[in-house]
């Protein structure tokens, strides 16, 4: 099989012939047929963050495709089956995190694609009671998004606790950005979308967002202010400036929560302001099955639009360059020459 492979922090990712991979007690092997480039797969390859993988890996955590070799044990997926393999490859399940429906926390997981190979191949490993089945007619090139960019920005905004009427703020309109803004719709919001490309901007407006700020030319607190301040912030630009820009257009009692990460970045939180105003700040990890079965449904159900673009798994290092430089509208999907 093909896979795509870091085999070096920061150099380019090399595409290299294996074996096909032989799945384990609990596990099945998944023949790929979309896998999305998200930027933490960048993060990953160039081990960026403090907690590292080990080259050389198979990055990628939006992998989905056919079940296509059962291995001991498994009795609930079926050869055939359509399964996304999320950044959740495993948990515990049995720690406090676990027990308490929040898997993601789990201090025992292990990470597709960082602690173990992902989806950059035309074959994977998944074990089984985390590989989330696709509804029959989401198409996988969707669904790939869906499986970490989609499930991401849902459950920020489940943890923001967004109602209808309330202004959400998201900053950053991009593969995350665009499923956020249509989210926090669906919770019947009113949406701010916050950007610096004209592309981005006008592809906000045209999701329905009640609110486009070109972060470029206006003071972005100050004209969410104007509008009585955010009730949450979802901070999605993978840029420190833009966390501060929204936290300050928080109203009182407002949510920044925390979803971008940038390579070893800061954020000063005025500790008088939070204070005094009641505002707080959040981190929120991508999101658990359920959420991604919850995303996969409203999907079926034609509630959500994916913007994006496939090309070959071969464009891999194309393709990480184009996103870095802001080049893509939305989503990159690598097609495995299977997706329909």
């Amino acid at each position: 099989m093909k896979a795509a492979v870091v085999r070096a922090f920061g150099e380019p990712l090399v595409i290299e012939e294996h074996p096909d991979p032989e799945p384990g007690p609990g596990q099945v092997r998944v023949r790929v047929e979309a896998s999305g480039l998200c930027h933490t797969d960048i993060h990953a390859a160039h081990g960026d963050w403090p907690v590292r993988p080990n080259p050389p890996f198979v990055p990628g955590h939006e992998g989905v495709g056919l079940v296509e070799k059962l291995g001991d044990g498994v009795t609930h997926l079926a050869l055939g089956q359509r399964v996304a393999v999320p950044w959740l490859g495993r948990a515990c399940g049995r720690c406090e995190h676990c027990l308490s429906g929040w898997e993601t926390l789990c201090e025992q997981q292990i990470n597709t694609g960082y602690g173990c190979d992902g989806g950059y191949a035309e074959k994977m490993l998944a074990w089984a009671d985390f590989a989330q089945p696709v509804p029959q007619g989401v198409d996988p090139v969707d669904a790939a998004p869906l499986t970490c960019a989609g499930v991401t920005t849902y459950k920020a905004l489940k943890v923001a606790d967004v109602r209808p009427t309330q202004l959400v703020a998201i900053s950053g309109i991009g593969g995350l950005g665009h499923l956020a803004l249509q989210y926090a719709k669906i919770a019947g919001a009113t949406v701010a979308a916050i950007d610096i490309t004209d592309e981005k901007l006008e592809l906000a407006a045209e999701l329905g967002a009640d609110l486009v700020i070109d972060a470029r030319k206006n003071d972005v607190a100050e004209v969410l202010k104007r509008h009585g301040g955010a009730h949450a912030a979802i901070a999605l630009a993978v840029n420190e400036e833009s966390f501060a820009a929204v936290n300050a257009g928080l109203r009182r009692g407002g949510k920044l929560v925390m979803v971008a990460l940038p390579a070893h970045g800061t954020i000063q939180v005025p500790i008088f302001d939070t204070v005094l105003n009641g505002t707080s700040v959040i981190g929120s990890i991508v999101g658990t099955r359920q959420d991604l079965a919850e995303v996969f449904q409203l999907h079926a159900a034609g509630r959500t639009r994916v913007i994006r673009e496939t090309r070959p798994l071969d464009s891999v290092n194309e393709s990480i360059e184009d996103v870095l430089r802001g080049q893509v509208p939305a989503r990159i999907v690598f097609d495995l020459g299977t997706a329909k």
